[in-house]
């Protein structure tokens, strides 16, 4: 399969017309047609059907070009970023977190970095689960992740970063949003958000606070869907520090409890590039001196 018959195939499945995937692809009909026809030999099926009016989807071809269509996309992804590190880099380091606010101090310590090593690539990789799994196949250099998610890991080096603490996310026009602390008898009577792959901690907060039977609850699936429910009037969450994109949008509380999440970046032992102390540096730099900045 090249991809010049993968782009032929694509166009065809957009305009269900020969001709004019053939005019749109810049060759004749003979030669399109041939190589979709290669195509469907290689592969076992018949990805369209011909008839007078022109090309129809088989259902196994409908599933295919929707395989096909996202396998394009990383492609054109990967060869646009090899070309932008051809031109600029010699080495590259990639850096794998959750989302994107779990680091907010990153495009800065990318920006110190640059100009302290303009040669080395920072690319950051986001991955909303199993990133340290991804992390011990060697698919990125560093990994944001919990100190807890840590102590069973080997041949890594853990590097602290920063303490983050849970916050109360309301809408800020909550009547709670104006408090400087929340503690658990402020939510009675409300409905708490629960669940989304929350931390060990913060279950432990949630499970503490939805005993009392004074809180109602919501099982809500991830961060993003919380955030959503927050902003309808739902309810009200709990959530890491280290979660808040500082938009402004929501009001972030601190919440009164002795539970709180220590933010580590954990890096193979055997990678010892200049550069990649370097950037851990740089990173550390930021965050012990925003020693007031809230996490």
């Amino acid at each position: 399969m090249t991809t010049k018959q993968i782009d032929y195939c694509i166009e065809l499945a957009h305009t269900l017309n020969f001709s004019r995937a053939a005019e749109n692809a810049f060759v004749s009909q003979p030669t399109f047609s041939y190589q979709i026809r290669l195509l469907e030999e290689e592969v076992g099926f018949d990805i369209f059907e011909r008839s007078g009016k022109g090309a129809a989807l088989t259902p196994a071809g409908a599933q295919f070009v929707t395989y096909l269509t996202a396998m394009r996309e990383d492609l054109k992804r990967a060869i646009e970023q090899g070309q932008n590190f051809s031109a600029r880099y010699h080495d590259s380091i990639t850096i794998k977190l959750m989302v994107r606010q779990a680091l907010y101090f990153l495009p800065e310590a990318m920006r110190l970095f640059e100009e302290a090593m303009p040669q080395v690539q920072i690319t950051p990789l986001f991955q909303y689960e199993n990133s340290l799994e991804s992390f011990l196949k060697n698919e990125c250099d560093i990994v944001f992740a919990l100190k807890e998610q840590t102590k069973q890991l080997a041949g890594v080096t853990v590097h602290d970063l920063f303490e983050s603490h849970i916050y109360l996310i309301t809408d800020k026009k909550d009547k709670l949003a104006n408090k400087n602390l929340v503690t658990e008898q402020d939510l009675y009577g409300r409905t708490l958000m629960v669940g989304g792959g929350s931390p060990n901690a913060l279950h432990a907060v949630q499970q503490r606070i939805t005993s009392s039977g004074r809180v109602s609850y919501f099982n809500s699936p991830d961060h993003d869907s919380t955030l959503t429910n927050v902003a309808a009037g739902r309810g009200v969450c709990l959530a890491p520090g280290f979660l808040n994109d500082h938009s402004g949008q929501f009001a972030w509380i601190p919440f009164d409890c002795r539970e709180s999440f220590h933010c580590v970046l954990v890096t193979h032992k055997t990678d010892a590039r200049e550069s990649l102390k370097t950037f851990l540096e740089i990173l550390k730099k930021l965050y012990h001196e925003a020693v007031a900045f809230p996490l």
